[in-house]
């Protein structure tokens, strides 16, 4: 009897750390997780530019992002606020330039395709961004 209760705690002690390491490990910081993507075709013209924003471009372009990090750096060095680093915060983005920065890239940004982002999903991103200008 004692041989197998002393199997019995020896299994458990063995178990119990293994159970640990098989849990569902805790969700990543909202700042690693993607927007989910709006409804709809995504073809269609006029759809919501911070919704795709979001979702697209907001791992890296929202709070925490690295691109935002690096901006961050690149923003103060010419004298501005860090908080225009959040391309939802700039007044000086122009749909053609976000255009042209999300097909060619810059930087540490590869250029997306139009398999990665539809030319209807980037314009309205860049009118988002870009305010109309």
């Amino acid at each position: 009897m004692a041989r197998i209760a002393a199997f019995m705690i020896g299994a458990a002690l063995i178990a119990g750390p293994a159970t640990l390491v098989l849990a569902d490990p805790p969700p990543p910081p909202p700042y690693q997780m993607r927007a989910a993507a709006p409804a709809g075709d995504r073809n269609a013209p006029g759809r919501d530019g911070r919704a795709l924003f979001e979702n697209h471009c907001g791992y890296c372009h929202l709070t925490f992002g690295m691109g935002t990090n690096l901006l961050v750096k690149q923003r103060l060095a010419v004298g501005a606020s860090p908080a225009t680093a959040l391309l939802a915060n700039r007044d000086d983005l122009t749909s053609v330039y976000v255009h042209a920065v999300v097909r060619m890239g810059k930087g540490a940004m590869p250029p997306q395709t139009r398999v990665d982002v539809t030319d209807a999903e980037l314009d309205s991103v860049a009118a988002y961004l870009g305010r109309g200008k």
